[in-house]
């Protein structure tokens, strides 16, 4: 669905730069306890500027399914990302709403994201995307560690896996060697192209999109 994501977009300058740099697709934040969180209201605003071939992600953390059904159809988004600890039943109550799924990769490594996914089978809602991070105690994403790049380059374990889309601490001096590493499907940041929480440095933007697709055209 998409190559090169950045997440975190809080306002339409940020949205509107991004997409002018070539990313194909911009997250927006609505897990309240974020420095990125934004309202409906102000995605509605994002959304209404951007190109039509820009996919529109709305993250979620721990959200009642509802509220995500709602705020997906109401925003006339394309992706909903869970990041938090939603069980498969979850994606399951999303019905054919696509879903790219965020796993936090901890010490466990990769068999709870393949257990969780075989879950998904069983329900038949395999998620369309799935999202590692790098693990950090009490934090959802965004904190800027870099993920375990070996560990992420077993996925996919299973052969009908979803594409891997790597986040985790991905800045421009980083992110072709991430890709080189793991050979995701794509890639993510948020942090590692801000000047500020919730605040993107332009240049920085840039410079992530021109290496990331250059080592992706590579890999």
């Amino acid at each position: 669905m998409f190559r090169v994501k950045i997440c975190g977009i809080t306002n339409v300058d940020d949205a509107l730069a991004s997409a002018r740099a070539g990313a194909d697709a911009l997250g927006l934040n609505f897990y309240p306890k974020s420095p990125r969180h934004i309202t409906p209201e102000q995605a509605r605003a994002i959304v209404e500027v951007l190109p039509r071939n820009v996919v529109k992600v709305g993250l979620f953390v721990n959200a009642p399914v509802d509220e995500v059904r709602d705020t997906f159809d109401r925003l006339g988004l394309n992706l909903i990302q869970l990041h938090g600890d939603e069980p498969p039943e979850s994606l399951a109550e999303l019905g054919d709403r696509p879903v790219m799924r965020a796993f936090r990769l901890g010490s466990e490594g990769l068999p709870p994201v393949t257990e969780y996914l075989r879950h998904c089978r069983r329900l038949g809602c395999l998620p369309r995307l799935v999202l590692i991070d790098a693990h950090v105690k009490g934090a959802y994403g965004g904190t800027g560690q870099v993920a375990d790049w070996p560990t992420v380059k077993r996925y996919p374990v299973d052969k009908d896996d979803p594409p891997l889309v790597l986040a985790g601490g991905l800045s421009p001096s980083n992110v072709a060697e991430a890709i080189r590493a793991v050979s995701p499907a794509a890639v993510d940041t948020a942090s590692g192209v801000e000047s500020a929480p919730g605040k993107k440095d332009p240049a920085a933007v840039e410079a992530f999109v021109r290496a990331a697709r250059a080592a992706l055209a590579e890999v």
